[in-house]
């Protein structure tokens, strides 16, 4: 009987396994998984990204979103992303753009360290036939036309805030008060402006029009009592602002910060000179940092001007997978400032 049961269940075994098999026959004979699979994932976009250096604060935000919206892209590909720093040293960066193209990186987003590298960064990334997307620091406009009419036009980009608007911006801040900043009621605006870095386009177009504008508005003279290079770094606006308080006093009337990192600085020295923003004292920056809205939101600055890295970020990176897919860029795709006073701040804080 024991020899029976067990008979009856190798054959119980036996129909089983026959029945398996009968089931995935289809399915063994479909080699094309992996063909599905390969189109689902897509291809593997290598994307190399260079920060001027990592420590500044609006270009920390702007990193961290570029590698934050990659991750959200759902087209079919799949993109490992790169983000180097490069320590402020053109040399430094230009070995990690060099890095980038040996190892056959797809596309590269690059914030210059000096924007009068643009020309060399161009002519490595066209012999090398990867496109490159320019952020926050804009390229002179001959080195925008260097490729016009060629293959190679159409793979390039800037992408950014025309700092032109930021300036007039920064000088609007100040002709619209009630008193367009002249404290002393002479006619005159006595000022004193810290510069991010003389040689960087966005620096020149802050400093010019922010007064050129100042002067349109308002219809009062101005008297630069001070202008000095803070390399956008606050503890250097703390510095230059404190020793302009000591040297100028009561006779600044505006503090111009081409950044709000710079403008950190400034409002911590007016601060311990005991002078106050918005009653003796005037403050503005750009880049509406978390910080410096709060300031503005507490009157410990008079204003300052969104340089929307979220905009810009999520520009650059469609642009990054326009030019893998083969798209012709724009030469410029722009993305407006925005003023942030006292009576705007709330709108703006998270």
């Amino acid at each position: 009987m024991k020899k029976f049961l067990a008979l009856l269940a190798t054959c119980a075994i036996i129909l089983s396994l026959v029945g398996c098999n009968s089931g995935t026959t289809d399915q063994a004979e479909a080699p094309a998984t992996d063909e599905t699979t390969e189109e689902t994932t897509g291809e593997t976009i290598k994307v190399g990204v260079s920060i001027y250096k990592f420590d500044d604060n609006f270009m920390t935000l702007y990193r961290e979103e570029i590698d934050s919206y990659f991750k959200t892209l759902d087209d079919g590909n799949t993109y490992e992303v790169t983000i180097q720093d490069g320590k402020n040293d053109q040399a430094e960066q230009t070995n990690q753009i060099d890095a980038f193209i040996q190892q056959g990186y797809d596309v590269l987003i690059i914030n210059l360290v000096q924007s009068t590298s643009a020309a060399t960064v161009i002519d490595k990334c066209a012999d090398a036939g990867i496109p490159c997307i320019f952020i926050n620091r804009e390229p002179e406009e001959a080195d925008m036309n260097l490729y016009d009419g060629q293959d190679y036009e159409g793979k390039y980009t800037y992408v950014g805030a025309d700092a032109r608007q930021s300036g007039k911006f920064q000088g609007e801040l100040i002709a619209d008060l009630e008193n367009k900043g002249d404290l002393n009621g002479d006619g005159v605006l006595q000022y004193i402006m810290i510069v991010g870095d003389p040689e960087n386009v966005d620096a020149k177009y802050r400093t010019e029009f922010s007064i050129s504008q100042y002067l349109e508005v308002s219809g009062n003279e101005v008297e630069k009592l001070d202008e000095q290079r803070g390399d956008w770094d606050q503890a250097k606006g703390q510095e230059i602002t404190a020793n302009a308080l000591v040297k100028f006093g009561d006779a600044i009337e505006v503090v111009f910060a081409n950044n709000d990192a710079m403008a950190l600085g400034a409002s911590q020295a007016i601060a311990a000179a005991g002078r106050t923003v918005g009653e003796d004292i005037y403050l503005v920056g750009v880049d509406a940092l978390e910080e410096a809205k709060q300031l503005v939101k507490d009157g410990e600055m008079t204003g300052t001007v969104l340089n929307d890295h979220i905009g810009q970020s999520h520009t650059a990176v469609d642009a990054a997978v326009k030019a893998v897919k083969g798209e012709k860029l724009e030469k410029y795709y722009w993305v407006d400032y925005v003023k942030v006073t006292s009576d705007t701040v709330d709108d703006f804080l998270n």
